[in-house]
C-alpha cells in the first residue's frame, strides 16, 4: 500500500477526525479513518438493521401473496387477474433496480429519500389490495405503485448495506436479501388462517411507519470509505480486482453478463412459480417452509460461496432447486404430505440463494465501482421471470395440471445450472502464451 494523501475531514458532530487516502497496487482507493458514528451518527450495525427491516416488510408483498389468494378469490377477485397482478408487480419491482442503481452510483439519489418514497408506494399497494375490486385498479395500485415501491426498497437497502460494509459486501447483502423472503413466513400462515381483504389493508400503516422510520436513519458513507478497524492491506491481497472496471454498457457487451441474466431468469422463474402456487398446491405450511428456507438460504449461501467458490456453489444451489421440483412432483403423485413439506424445504433452499451469489459474481467479474449498476441489469431479468413463472405457470396449471408445470420447472433449474459453465472473467486473454514460442 502506498500512502498518497493525508488531510482532515469534518465529522457530522463538528469534530475533526483524521482521514487517510491510500491506494493499493491495483489502484483501488481506500478512505480510512472516519468512524460510522461520526459520519452517520450511529454504528454500522444500526444501519444494517435499518436495511434489514424494510426488506422483511416489503418482501411480504411478493412471498405472502399466494397465501392471500384464497381469501381474495372468496371476496370476488378472479384468480387469473390476481396472478396477472402479481406478475406485473414483479415486472415493476425488478425494473426499478437498474434506474435506482444508476442514479445512486452518480450520487443523485440519497438512501433516505428513496426508502421513504418506497415505503409510501408499498403502503399504497397494500391498501389497494385490501380495498380495490376492479382489475385495472389492482394493476395500477398493487402492481405499478406497490411493485415500484418494493423495487425501491430492495435497491436502496442492498446498495446501502454494500457501501457500509465494503470488506464483506456479499455476506451483508445476503443477510439483507434473506429477510425479503423469510420475513414472510409468519404472514403466510396468518393469511392462510384468517386473511381477509380488510385485514390485509391493516398492514399498510405498519409498513409505512416502519419503512419510513428506517429511512430516516439511513445515509451513505463517503465514496470509497473503508472501516478503520479492518486491515485494507490484508483484504486487498485476498481480494484481487476484476480485470477491468466495467460500466454497465461495457458489461452488456461481454458474454458473461447475458449468461448471468439467463441463469437468473431460469432460476427466478422457478422460484416465483413455487412462491405463488405452493400455497394452492401444497397448503400454507409447505408455503411457509418454502419462504423461510428461501430467505435462510440467501444468508447462508455466501459463506459457502466465499469458501468453495461462487460459481461452484451457484451451480449446486440451482441443482438443489431442481431436486426440490422433483420431490414436489413425487409428493403430489403419491399424495404424501411429508414429501410435500420436504420438497418445499429443498426447493426453498435452492430458490433464493442464487440472488446474492449472482450479485457477488457481478462484483468479481465486472469490478467493484459500478457493481450495483451492473447487477441491476442482471436483476432486471426477474421481470421476465415474473411473467413466465406466474403468468405462464398459471396457464399450464389450469390447462395441463401440476405435473407438467413441475417438470418444466425442473428443466429450467437444470438449464440455470448448465448456464453457470458459461461464466468467464471478461477482460482476460483467451489463451496463455506458449512456453516454447513466447507468443
Amino acid at each position: 500500500m502506498a500512502r498518497t494523501r493525508r488531510d482532515r475531514g469534518w465529522s457530522m458532530i463538528g469534530l475533526h477526525t483524521p482521514k487517510l487516502d491510500v491506494h493499493d497496487h491495483h489502484g483501488r482507493r481506500y478512505r480510512v479513518g472516519e468512524q460510522p458514528r461520526e459520519l452517520a451518527g450511529r454504528p454500522r450495525g444500526v444501519l444494517l438493521w435499518a436495511c434489514w427491516l424494510p426488506m422483511l416488510l416489503a418482501g411480504t408483498m411478493q412471498y405472502a401473496f399466494g397465501a392471500a389468494i384464497p381469501a381474495l378469490t372468496a371476496a370476488g377477485h378472479d384468480l387469473g387477474w390476481l396472478c396477472a397482478t402479481l406478475a406485473c408487480w414483479t415486472v415493476f419491482q425488478a425494473g426499478a433496480g437498474y434506474p435506482v442503481a444508476h442514479l445512486r452510483q452518480r450520487d443523485r439519489l440519497d438512501p433516505r429519500t428513496v426508502l421513504i418514497g418506497g415505503g409510501i408506494l408499498c403502503a399504497a399497494g397494500v391498501l389497494t389490495l385490501g380495498h380495490v375490486q376492479s382489475p385495472p385498479g389492482l394493476l395500477l395500485g398493487y402492481s405499478v405503485l406497490g411493485g415500484t415501491g418494493a423495487g425501491l426498497v430492495y435497491a436502496v437497502c442492498t446498495s446501502t448495506a454494500q457501501k457500509w460494509f465494503p470488506e464483506s459486501p456479499a455476506t451483508r447483502v445476503g443477510f439483507v436479501t434473506g429477510a425479503f423472503a423469510y420475513g414472510s413466513a409468519p404472514f403466510v400462515l396468518a393469511l392462510a388462517a384468517s386473511g381477509q381483504p380488510r385485514e390485509i389493508a391493516l398492514f399498510a400503516p405498519v409498513l409505512l411507519v416502519a419503512v419510513t422510520g428506517c429511512g430516516l436513519l439511513l445515509t451513505d458513507p463517503p465514496r470509497d470509505w473503508w472501516p478503520a478497524h479492518v486491515d485494507h492491506r490484508s483484504w486487498a491481497r485476498a481480494n484481487p480486482p476484476a480485470a477491468h472496471e466495467f460500466s454497465a454498457t461495457e458489461a452488456l457487451r461481454t458474454p458473461a453478463l447475458p449468461a448471468m441474466a439467463a441463469c437468473l431468469f431460469c432460476a427466478a422463474t422457478v422460484s416465483l412459480f413455487n412462491a405463488v402456487f405452493l400455497a394452492l398446491l401444497a397448503g400454507p405450511w409447505a408455503a411457509a417452509l418454502f419462504v423461510a428456507t428461501n430467505g435462510a438460504g440467501r444468508a447462508l449461501a455466501m459463506p459457502l460461496a466465499t469458501r468453495f467458490g461462487r460459481r461452484r456453489v451457484l451451480r449446486r444451489v440451482v441443482a438443489v432447486q431442481a431436486a426440490g421440483q422433483v420431490l414436489l412432483l413425487l409428493a403430489l403423485t403419491h399424495a404424501s404430505h411429508s414429501w410435500l413439506l420436504t420438497g418445499a424445504t429443498v426447493a426453498g433452499i435452492g430458490g433464493g440463494a442464487f440472488y446474492p451469489i449472482l450479485a457477488a459474481l457481478a462484483r468479481e467479474l465486472f469490478g467493484q465501482r459500478r457493481s450495483a449498476e451492473v447487477h441491476g441489469l442482471i436483476y432486471s431479468a426477474k421481470a421476465a421471470s415474473g411473467v413466465v413463472g406466474i403468468g405462464f405457470g398459471f396457464l399450464v396449471l389450469a390447462q395441463q395440471g401440476p405435473a407438467l408445470a413441475l417438470l418444466v420447472a425442473t428443466l429450467l433449474s437444470l438449464a440455470a445450472a448448465a448456464v453457470c459453465g458459461l461464466f468467464r472473467r471478461p477482460g482476460l486473454p483467451k489463451t496463455l502464451p506458449s512456453p516454447r514460442t513466447g507468443t
